[in-house]
């Protein structure tokens, strides 16, 4: 997890270029802590996509008297991926999972697949 705030108001989750495994970022939860303001608080979420162009998509929209939760049901991202605090001072606490998967531990067998006619 991390916290965003009125002085860090972005994470970035990287992997080793290097690393020759699949990685999954999920992110699960986007909640308002201790100390949050009752203020619209936008976070959102910056990655590259198809074409390796910067994007940024807003993901959650909190505020404290109406929705300081927000369950983002383990959306998944590929690595890297930005979390920035676009409005709002905070804080914000985003909670998911990251899943390591070893290429040469995925096995793919082929079925044996035949056309009937």
């Amino acid at each position: 997890g991390c916290e965003l705030t009125a002085s860090t108001k972005s994470y970035t989750f990287q992997v080793d270029e290097e690393d020759d495994s699949d990685h999954i970022l999920a992110l699960s939860v986007v909640c308002l802590t201790d100390g949050a303001k009752d203020e619209c608080n936008v976070v959102e979420v910056v990655g590259r996509n198809h074409e390796n162009q910067e994007i940024a998509v807003p993901v959650a929209n909190l505020k404290l008297s109406c929705q300081p939760l927000l369950n983002l049901d383990n959306f998944k991202l590929q690595p890297p991926v930005t979390f920035r605090l676009a409005a709002g001072s905070g804080p914000v606490h985003l909670a998911g999972w990251h899943r390591i998967v070893h290429r040469e531990d995925a096995s793919f067998e082929d079925d044996d697949l035949s056309e009937e006619d």
